[in-house]
């Protein structure tokens, strides 16, 4: 009796514990209120007066800010899939964090866990686990999801420089802003900043998002990656998602010729110019380990897609 009285309580310190977490997978709205602002500067771009200067250096910072994203945060500091110097890495770095998306070590780390997990409950952006807008957007609005993992960089963090760029990641962006406001007034800085930041993002996230919902399935993973040529296209070569979570550390993501990836083509261009090295590229077997499949097997690859019901 004095055993059951002593235990009763612990199923309710459970529950609020629990509670706690679901807490901090909700969006907080006031740390979020600069990413909705920006939003509602993109959306007002058509009020200012309109150059096509300013369309034009809106799609060249989309491009060029993605290349940096995926080949800086994603293939070099998240999978290490090719090797660099000191300096280059700085700048690496530098460049992918005018993208407005964290600091380097923040958005390695996440990375590296998603993979750990993916697809499964513990999956902080997985579309199975909690639907499409929780896995696009919703998670990186939650303050669960501020602080940096650096158990998970401990390579990436031994760099004191890449650890200021982490802290400051609000500087170069806010840099970037200033620099073409000066240059072409309100409109570029709409256009060039605002539109193509917010471009930029929902580029980037579709990954997180869409890869893991529409496309095809050539390999066998423990997630519901898929290829997608239309996010390829729209990110660089990272629409080969299902590639990529076959075989992460690849410096290339398209593995077959028809399989566009504009990323890897700027990696090899840098590599001929002696500033990367060493790009990681799939082996035979790797590549062609699917026609090695049973048709039970491929009939697997082409099930459709069950989502769980959002928590």
């Amino acid at each position: 009796m004095d055993v059951t009285t002593a235990a009763a309580p612990a199923p309710e310190a459970n529950e609020v514990e629990v509670k706690e977490v679901e807490a901090k997978d909700k969006i907080h709205w006031v740390l979020s209120l600069p990413f909705i602002a920006a939003h509602l500067v993109a959306l007002a771009a058509f009020l200012v007066d309109f150059h096509w200067r300013d369309v034009i250096v809106c799609v060249a910072l989309y491009y060029v800010r993605m290349f940096f994203v995926v080949t800086g945060y994603h293939r070099y500091f998240s999978h290490r899939s090719y090797k660099t110097g000191r300096v280059y890495q700085f700048l690496l770095a530098l460049a992918a964090t005018t993208s407005a998306q964290k600091g380097p070590l923040w958005w390695a780390a996440h990375h590296r866990h998603h993979h750990r997990v993916s697809d499964q409950p513990d999956d902080v952006h997985s579309p199975v686990q909690k639907g499409f807008w929780w896995s696009h957007v919703g998670w990186i609005l939650s303050s669960k999801y501020e602080e940096t993992r650096y158990d998970l960089v401990r390579d990436l963090a031994a760099y004191p420089e890449l650890r200021w760029l982490n802290r400051w990641h609000l500087v170069p962006p806010v840099a970037l802003a200033v620099v073409l406001f000066l240059i072409g007034g309100v409109s570029m800085l709409v256009w060039g900043f605002f539109v193509s930041t917010v471009m930029l993002w929902h580029g980037s996230f579709t990954i997180n998002s869409l890869a893991h919902v529409f496309g095809r399935r050539r390999y066998h993973t423990k997630d519901t990656s898929r290829n997608n040529w239309l996010l390829a296209l729209l990110t660089l070569g990272e629409g080969w998602h299902n590639n990529h979570h076959y075989h992460q550390n690849t410096a290339n993501q398209g593995w077959f010729w028809w399989e566009v990836d504009f990323a890897f083509y700027g990696l090899k261009l840098l590599s001929w110019l002696g500033v990367v090295s060493d790009l990681r590229a799939p082996s035979d077997a790797v590549k062609y380990a699917h026609l090695q499949y049973t048709d039970e097997e491929r009939a697997r690859l082409r099930q459709p897609l069950v989502v769980l019901p959002a928590p």
